[in-house]
């Protein structure tokens, strides 16, 4: 950014679906202010910018009055925004700006956020007096060009970029283009975690949890990767954008910009109840997708996975303002990359152990959730019965590795009886 005086301040305009939602200035002290306009918390019919500001959340209109002010970070709706670790590190090398530099890197991602957000820096003479003034009198400065070549390189761990396709190659997204699908490339750290990836959430569509389009896709198809450490491996992972279609945004958001929580608090700051009431009070849908929340709660306990954390969650809104449980993402077996794990990523009816869990846990989840149990505990013996008479067929073809698919018939055998996985008979008749 500039090198002006403590009083510089860069400003993006925030926009919903090319509607205004604000301004966020960015001031060289490393202040950010998001002031909201107007405009924006005055129409009873804005889009949804988060479920805080949403006209049925209470106090949504005294919440957005007041500028969102932070040090160094973003607010959570729009820190979340921003990619985690080795991707993050990337970036800001290539900025060369400061890997907590929040503000300079959502003015280099505003363009293809996820969701519909978009975050666009504004000349000093477009910025409005009353933005100017919310933290002191300050003077506006142009932002600093900005080099946007991938001209950098970074020893990683699984990278995923936001891409688009055509004639069966991906290219890495610039500017105003939408990326369509999320290229996850193989792991550094962990062997064939794009195999295991595409295994467990094609089992999870086995037993009808709502998944998008996936698919392995050659290395060899991906064009204008940055200079990334790659592991001898042929194959990534590829999910489809449910937060686009037909070339236009669609917005969402993760639980940790619902509830207001930064990346780092994503494991430590809510529980699967917390995520339970918010979904069954606020979706336009409440009971299915309560119910689909609840097979899926279940289907990381029986895939043996422990990473089922805030951020990989999310409401959808389809309709610009009401809030969907978005479709499934993220849902890996860990287990096989971490010894003895054996915990989900938050609490659950008063226990982090898959093997400790049973119905009883998911009917006092139910309960304090404050969803009905009878119209719960069918789903997941629906579940069950499809895992059993589905997954130890589908495994043996499906693309993990052996080692790994012997770790996860392992784990089937040690989970309470309750959600034990085996073969059921087959009918002779």
């Amino acid at each position: 950014m500039s090198t002006d005086t403590n009083k510089g301040v860069n400003v993006l305009k925030i926009t919903l679906h090319g509607e205004l939602v604000g301004y966020l200035a960015g001031y060289k002290s490393g202040r950010n202010i998001l002031t909201i306009a107007d405009g924006f918390k005055k129409n009873p019919e804005r889009p949804t910018f988060s479920l805080i500001t949403h006209p049925k959340f209470p106090n949504a209109i005294k919440l957005m009055s007041e500028p969102w002010s932070r040090n160094q970070r973003l607010h959570p709706i729009l820190s979340n925004l921003l990619p985690e670790g080795a991707l993050r590190e990337l970036i800001a090398q290539g900025l060369k700006v400061h890997v907590d530099n929040e503000f300079y890197i959502l003015a280099y991602l505003g363009a293809d956020l996820p969701g519909a957000i978009e975050a666009k820096p504004l000349e000093p003479e477009d910025i409005p007096n009353y933005v100017l003034n919310t933290h002191g009198n300050a003077k506006a400065i142009k932002f600093d060009s900005v080099n946007h070549a991938n001209k950098f390189s970074l020893a990683g761990v699984q990278m995923k970029f936001s891409m688009k396709e055509k004639d069966g190659r991906y290219n890495l997204t610039k500017g105003d283009e939408l990326g369509d699908w999320i290229i996850k490339t193989p792991s550094t750290r962990h062997k064939f975690v794009p195999l295991n990836e595409y295994t467990a959430m094609s089992l999870a569509g086995l037993v009808d949890i709502d998944i998008p389009e996936i698919k392995l896709v050659e290395l060899n198809k991906l064009d204008n990767l940055p200079q990334i450490n790659l592991p001898n491996e042929e194959m990534a992972f590829a999910i489809r954008r449910f937060d686009r279609k037909d070339n236009q945004r669609i917005h969402m958001e993760d639980f940790a910009q619902i509830l207001v929580k930064y990346p780092h608090e994503k494991y430590t700051s809510a529980n699967y109840e917390i995520i339970g009431k918010v979904i069954y009070g606020f979706s336009g849908d409440a009971l299915a997708d309560a119910q689909q929340f609840a097979r899926r709660l279940l289907v990381n306990i029986l895939l043996a996975n422990g990473d089922a954390h805030l951020k990989n969650w999310s409401f959808l809104y389809p309709d610009k303002i009401t809030p969907r449980l978005s479709p499934a993402y993220d849902i890996v077996t860990t287990s096989v990359y971490i010894e003895n794990e054996t915990q989900f990523a938050l609490n659950f009816g008063k226990t982090k152990e898959w093997y400790d869990a049973s119905f009883m846990h998911f009917q006092a989840w139910s309960d304090k959730s404050g969803i009905p149990w009878r119209a719960i505990k069918p789903h997941l013996e629906d579940t069950l019965t499809k895992a059993r008479a589905l997954w130890p067929t589908a495994l043996e073809s499906l693309p993990m590795n052996n080692e790994h698919k012997a770790g996860l018939k392992a784990h089937w055998s040690k989970l309470h009886d309750d959600f034990k996985i085996y073969a059921l008979p087959k009918d002779k008749n």
